[in-house]
């Protein structure tokens, strides 16, 4: 049966146009990523070919946009990927554990991804601050506060916050960009050292290496998908979205780098903690370099802010869904947004940082499957290049396992359910 996009979920409502959608999503990918990353990025490729991860980078998003477009635009609902994963696999049998899985994920995910950016926020003040361990903790803790305050509101007024935090965080970029584009040295950005476009084995590990660096900092695309009962028009709005956040980081970041590497040598830039500052003081002074970083703050609050919102939507989907505690599914009775599982995630932030269906498809992939294709193969080769840190992955892709299985049993659900209830339920 057809179902009709533009009803939001009972209690939510549909006031996020193409303009907040794409300012959402744009806020969320820039974050403080790419100040941090990339000397980082200049390092594992051993110079101005850093540029070649971005690029590539990019790429590998541009390619992922093709099916998160197609998803989000023909299951526009609370949760996104949650809804996703149930609808593929199957709502009443291996979908109920791996929408589990991604509850179960987003419960430890989402907050240390805020976590994370508020400790930024807080190494980041100390451009300007020298702040004793308990003071950067308070900071920290203090700027997932402020988040929550933000986004205890309705989403027409969430909208409209985050196109001013969008300006902000463009303006600060393109600031850059015309000091860098003003000031450009030829010689200086295009030093490439001996054998850098020697296409060995050890430049294909660097080239990874920078990859997992520039993916994380593109990350963020999707965040309107986990919106999707919340988006005007969403079979249009939603790839449309997606597309022109991609291609305006894309452009804004492979323009924002070659403009740094044009100024600062890349010897010099590799080594730099606080490469966006040292970037506009070698340009304009001490002030300026003051001035900057406390935008790159600001764009720090902003990516957290997008990320938290569109986090909160996934447990409220899945206790609606009743695959989940059906305390996250309640909604503010005045301001229609799912105020319990945002208040559980913030506060789970707080202390990490202080301690798919039949019908026809309203977008549909082009070049079906190769982007598909392309893009698992892709983000299975990333996932080798993170080394160790591969463990932890799995580790709690064990534990989210165990622990949907324990509730499973417990409320009687696939895989422990009676052949009648199953079959019910299918009805």
């Amino acid at each position: 049966m057809k179902t009709d996009n533009n009803v939001a979920s009972p209690g939510l409502e549909r006031g996020l146009g193409l303009k907040e959608a794409v300012a959402l999503n744009m806020i969320e990918i820039v974050g403080i990523g790419p100040f941090v990353v990339s000397s980082l990025v200049i390092r594992a490729m051993g110079g101005p070919q850093a540029l070649i991860a971005w690029l590539a980078g990019a790429l590998l998003a541009t390619l992922d946009a093709f099916v998160w477009s197609e998803l989000g635009a023909a299951m526009p609902k609370a949760g996104g990927t949650y809804v996703f994963l149930r609808e593929a696999y199957g709502p009443e049998r291996w979908g109920r554990l791996m929408s589990f899985l991604f509850v179960w994920q987003t419960l430890v995910q989402a907050p240390l991804s805020v976590a994370s950016a508020s400790i930024g926020f807080a190494k980041y003040a100390g451009y300007l601050h020298a702040f004793t361990p308990l003071g950067a903790k308070a900071i920290s803790g203090g700027l997932v506060i402020l988040i929550v305050i933000l986004l205890y509101r309705r989403i027409t007024t969430i909208g409209k916050i985050s196109v001013l935090l969008w300006i902000g965080v463009v303006g600060t970029m393109l600031w850059l960009i015309w000091g860098g584009a003003t000031h450009f040295n030829a010689r200086i950005a295009f030093d490439f050292p001996p054998g850098a476009f020697h296409l060995s084995w050890v430049w294909f590990a660097g080239l990874g290496s920078a990859m997992v660096s520039t993916i994380y900092s593109y990350w963020g695309y999707y965040n309107i998908c986990h919106l999707g009962s919340e988006i005007k028009d969403p079979e249009k709005n939603i790839p449309r979205g997606i597309f022109l956040s991609v291609l305006g980081i894309a452009i804004l970041y492979l323009a924002m780098q070659t403009s740094i590497l044009g100024v600062i040598p890349w010897r010099e830039a590799q080594n730099s903690d606080f490469i966006a500052s040292l970037f506009v003081e070698r340009l304009y002074g001490q002030a300026a370099a003051r001035f900057v970083t406390g935008m790159i703050l600001w764009i720090a609050v902003a990516s957290a802010f997008s990320v938290l919102l569109g986090a909160s939507r996934v447990p409220y989907s899945a206790a609606r869904d009743g695959n989940f505690f059906p305390v996250f599914g309640k909604v503010h009775p005045t301001k229609h947004f799912p105020h319990i599982s945002l208040l559980v995630l913030a506060g789970l932030a707080f202390l990490f940082s202080v301690s798919l269906n039949t019908q026809g498809l309203p977008f549909k992939m082009w070049l079906y499957p190769v982007p598909a294709v392309l893009t698992m193969i892709g983000w299975a080769w990333l996932f080798w290049q993170t080394g160790p840190t591969r463990k932890w992955g799995l580790a709690e892709i064990a534990l989210g396992t165990l622990a949907f299985l324990v509730r499973a049993r417990e409320v009687r659900q696939w895989p422990f359910a009676s052949s009648q209830s199953t079959v019910a339920g299918s009805e």
